[in-house]
């Protein structure tokens, strides 16, 4: 009993040493994005350059007519920020929410991803830290679409 009692406490310690280990490397990993990025300066010129493409692109401007551009603009920032480990809080709605009632369907989804590119590609941000910002933001799909 006792021998089993041992092997139990070695699996459990191993099992939250390797779950800690991982998060330490997650957080290293979305702060090298978050530095990828260009930090917040950085953040901050993507998604100016994110909203300007979104206000010229007819596949989807009608969906931010009566939105508060100003406000809009901080929550992208907060947002992108704090999902690759940047020092911010995101403190906007939840995306299921925001996008109640809007229908939005994978064509318009994905022409806000290609804007998304060309707002990064603007500020030479590396192809690697595209993708894996794209990544992080793909688990945000179902949240959005659909709804």
């Amino acid at each position: 009993m006792m021998q089993r009692y041992k092997r139990v406490k070695t699996v459990l310690l191993s099992a939250i040493l390797v779950l800690g280990l991982s998060a330490c490397a997650s957080s290293q990993q979305n702060d090298t994005l978050y530095r990828a990025l260009g930090e917040l300066d950085g953040i901050t010129r993507i998604a100016d350059n994110f909203l300007f493409y979104l206000s010229k692109d007819d596949r989807v401007v009608e969906f931010f007519a009566e939105t508060d551009i100003d406000r809009f603009h901080q929550k992208v920032i907060e947002h992108i920020c704090e999902l690759t480990g940047g020092p911010c809080e995101y403190t906007g709605d939840a995306m299921v929410t925001t996008h109640e009632g809007m229908n939005i369907n994978e064509t318009q989804f994905n022409a806000v991803v290609e804007d998304l590119i060309r707002a990064m590609q603007d500020e030479r941000v590396p192809t690697r830290a595209q993708n894996e910002l794209l990544a992080v933001l793909a688990g945000l799909h179902g949240e959005i679409t659909h709804r």
